[in-house]
């Protein structure tokens, strides 16, 4: 039984960081998937993948699988960088400024 100890990124739909706060423990299947002949349905006897634990910390995460004897491995999540703009369009507006703005 292998786990995954990660914090998931930001959903493509969300503009804000909600729900990636949190650190997540997934398990990694054991078997692989089957395919049903008749319907085309997958299908697994493992039942493990269908967990996911959620901990408020990566600390947290960490202890809970090495008490339970869970082998796991950390992924450590990408911070992105901020985009700092350097002028815009709201100096166009800015009551500080040193030329005479034209068209």
């Amino acid at each position: 039984m292998r786990a995954r100890i990660y914090q998931p990124a930001r959903n493509a739909m969300q503009s804000g960081q909600a729900k990636t706060k949190e650190w997540v423990l997934d398990f990694a299947p054991a078997s692989a998937r089957d395919i049903d002949p008749l319907m085309g349905w997958t299908s697994s006897s493992d039942t493990q993948t269908q967990v996911r634990m959620k901990f408020d910390s990566k600390e947290a995460a960490i202890a809970y699988a090495t008490e339970h004897g869970i082998d796991h491995v950390v992924q450590e999540p990408h911070k992105r960088a901020h985009n700092v703009r350097a002028g815009g369009y709201g100096d166009n507006f800015a009551t500080n400024r040193r030329q005479v703005w034209t068209h």
